[in-house]
């Protein structure tokens, strides 16, 4: 699962994110961007050794600081069914293949026939290997 699909999914749901410095910030996830720059909204900030805390409306998080993100197990339920319903059936993964196999093509079923080729041996008709290749 790609993370950015996963973030994309929780837009408005309630994450918690950890930053490398030990800050975390509880809120909801308004925005993000393909460096996983995040906008919370609503947000609980809370210091590294865990004993302030402060209620910001609305807040940046640069993606580099990220340490990780934790969102609830129904987003992980979202992006599974919608990578499901996004894949090919099984039938188009397989379009252009079926002329390429077996006897069909350079060298195939015909090459060695010698019917209607003035009686020869056989072997002499058709797109053998050549010498100029």
């Amino acid at each position: 699962m790609l993370p950015l699909s996963l973030l994309n999914t929780a837009q408005g749901h309630p994450m918690l994110v950890e930053l490398k410095n030990g800050e975390t910030f509880n809120g909801h996830l308004v925005n993000c961007d393909n460096w996983m720059n995040l906008t919370l909204r609503e947000v609980i900030q809370t210091s590294p050794e865990g004993d302030r805390f402060w209620r910001l409306p609305e807040c940046y998080i640069r993606g580099n600081t990220i340490k990780y993100l934790r969102v609830p197990d129904e987003i992980m339920e979202m992006v599974k069914e919608d990578t499901l319903r996004q894949r090919p059936g099984p039938s188009s993964g397989n379009r252009g293949r079926g002329s390429r196999g077996g006897n069909t093509g350079r060298g195939g079923s015909r090459a060695g026939s010698s019917s209607g080729r003035g009686g020869g041996s056989g072997g002499g008709g058709g797109r053998g290997k050549s010498k100029n290749r």
